[in-house]
C-alpha cells in the first residue's frame, strides 16, 4: 500500500512538472513590463490614456494562478520573487513552485528506482528516495544562484565603462536621467536592460531614489551601491557628480584588475578542491551501478558501522570543500 501511494504521488508530481515546463517555456514578460515597454516605444502623438489595443493579455494557467494566490503575501513569495528578479528570470512564484516540485519528483524517482532498486530495495530504496528528494529541492535554487552570479559578474565588468559613459554625458550637459537614458541605448545587456527599467520607472513618476534602490535590489553589487550613494548624495547637497563618478570608476577598475589577478593565482586551489570533493561521490555512484554487491558491504550487519563510515566520509568531503573554497576566496 505505501508503494502504491508513493507511485501515485510521483506520477502526479511528474504531471505538474510537464505542465510547469510548458507554461515556463511559453510564458512571456510580465504584463506590466510589456505595457511599459509598449508605451515607451510609441511616439508621443500616439499615446492615449487607455491601454493600447494591441497589447495581448497575459496568458497564465489556472494551476499557476492557484499557486500564486496560495503563496501571495507570504515571506516565501517575497523571497522567491527577489531571487528571480536578481537572476532576470521571467517566472512567477507559482511557476517556480511547479518547477521545484517537478525537480523534487524527478530526482526522487531516479534515486528510488535506479539507485535504490524500487520497491524491492527495501530500506535502501527509501534512503535513496529521501536523498533524491533532497537533491531535487536544491537543484532549482543552485540554478537560480548560478544565473545570479553570472549576471552580476557581467554587470560588474561593464560598470566602469558605464560610469565613464555617464561621466561624458554629464560633462556634455546631460541631466542624470538623460545620461541614464543614453546608457540604456548605448551599452550592451544586462546593464542597458537594468537602466532602461530605471528610466521607465522614473518616467512613470517613481522618484529617482526609489528607482535606484530597486536597481540595487536586483543587482546587489557593492560597486553599484557606491555609485548610487554618490548620485543620491549629490542630489541632496550638490557637487561635481562627474568628478566623483570618475574617481569611483578608477577605483572599480583597479579593484577588478586585482580581483582577476587573485582569481588567476587561486584557480588551481579552487578547482583542485572541487575535483577532490566530487571524485569520491562520482566513483561511489559508478561502483553502485556496476557492482552493487560490493557497495552493499556498507549496509551489512552491524549496519551502524557502514552508515557511520559513509557519514564521516560525507562530512569530511563537505568540510574539505568549504575549507578549500574559503582559502581561495580573498576579499578585496
Amino acid at each position: 500500500m505505501p508503494s502504491i501511494i508513493l507511485w501515485v504521488g510521483v506520477g502526479l508530481i511528474l504531471i505538474l512538472l510537464v505542465i510547469g515546463s510548458i507554461v515556463t517555456f511559453s510564458s512571456e514578460k510580465d504584463l506590466v513590463e510589456d505595457r511599459i515597454e509598449t508605451y515607451l516605444e510609441l511616439k508621443e502623438s500616439e499615446l492615449e490614456f487607455g491601454p493600447p489595443s494591441d497589447v495581448e493579455q497575459e496568458k497564465t494557467s489556472p494551476l499557476t494562478e492557484l499557486l500564486n494566490r496560495m503563496v501571495s503575501g507570504t515571506s516565501f513569495s517575497d523571497r522567491i520573487s527577489a531571487e528571480l528578479a536578481k537572476a532576470d528570470l521571467k517566472l512567477k512564484v507559482g511557476e517556480y513552485v511547479i518547477l521545484l516540485l517537478g525537480s523534487i519528483a524527478g530526482t526522487g524517482f531516479v534515486g528510488y528506482v535506479i539507485f535504490g532498486g524500487g520497491p524491492s530495495g527495501g530500506l535502501i530504496a527509501y534512503a535513496f528516495l529521501f536523498l533524491g528528494l533532497l537533491i531535487g529541492y536544491f537543484i532549482p535554487m543552485r540554478v537560480v544562484k548560478g544565473l545570479q552570479k553570472k549576471r552580476l559578474k557581467k554587470f560588474s565588468d561593464q560598470l566602469p565603462e558605464m560610469i565613464n559613459l555617464m561621466v561624458n554625458g554629464l560633462r556634455a550637459g546631460y541631466s542624470t536621467m538623460q545620461a541614464m537614458e543614453a546608457i540604456s541605448k548605448e551599452m550592451p545587456p544586462p546593464i542597458n536592460d537594468e537602466f532602461r527599467r530605471v528610466v521607465q520607472e522614473m518616467q512613470l513618476g517613481i522618484p529617482m531614489v526609489r528607482a535606484l534602490a530597486n536597481l540595487l535590489r536586483r543587482i546587489p553589487s557593492p560597486d553599484l551601491d557606491l555609485m548610487i550613494t554618490a548620485i543620491n548624495v549629490q542630489r541632496e547637497v550638490g557637487g561635481n557628480l562627474a568628478e566623483i563618478l570618475e574617481i569611483i570608476s578608477h577605483t572599480i577598475r583597479e579593484r577588478l584588475r586585482i580581483k582577476r589577478e587573485i582569481i588567476a593565482i587561486t584557480a588551481q586551489v579552487s578547482y583542485s578542491g572541487r575535483f577532490l570533493s566530487f571524485l569520491p561521490i562520482i566513483l561511489s555512484g559508478i561502483l553502485w551501478v556496476i557492482n552493487r554487491e560490493y557497495m552493499m558491504q556498507f549496509f551489512l550487519e552491524p549496519i551502524a558501522c557502514g552508515v557511520g563510515m559513509l557519514s564521516c566520509g560525507a562530512i569530511n568531503i563537505v568540510l574539505g570543500y568549504f575549507a578549500m573554497e574559503r582559502i581561495a576566496d580573498i576579499e578585496i
